[in-house]
């Protein structure tokens, strides 16, 4: 019994590993209301929220906007690159 009970914490905590970030960084060329946009539609984000992300990224220089799989962030990350915001799954 203890040894199923150790396989299954090793298996949620690859699971755990496995999940990424998804970081959009300050830029000198995208409005607020591009990003906000962007967070809205790509993302999924709610209005409040990609207000939210968008000051922090003006204001750190970058935020997580989205946590997950590689293979859920992956098309997310692509969408907004291809709107020039600058953007990458860590």
């Amino acid at each position: 019994m203890v040894e199923t009970e150790v396989q299954v914490e090793e298996l949620l905590l690859e699971e755990l590993i496995a999940e990424k970030n998804l970081i959009v960084y300050n830029d000198d060329v995208n409005i607020f209301d591009h990003v906000i946009d962007s967070l809205i539609k790509i993302c999924g984000h709610d209005m409040l929220q990609a207000e939210q992300c968008t000051w922090i990224i003006h204001h750190n220089g970058k935020c997580q906007v989205k946590f997950g799989s590689f293979e859920k962030l992956e098309p997310m990350c692509t969408g907004l690159l291809d709107r020039g915001i600058s953007a990458t799954i860590e």
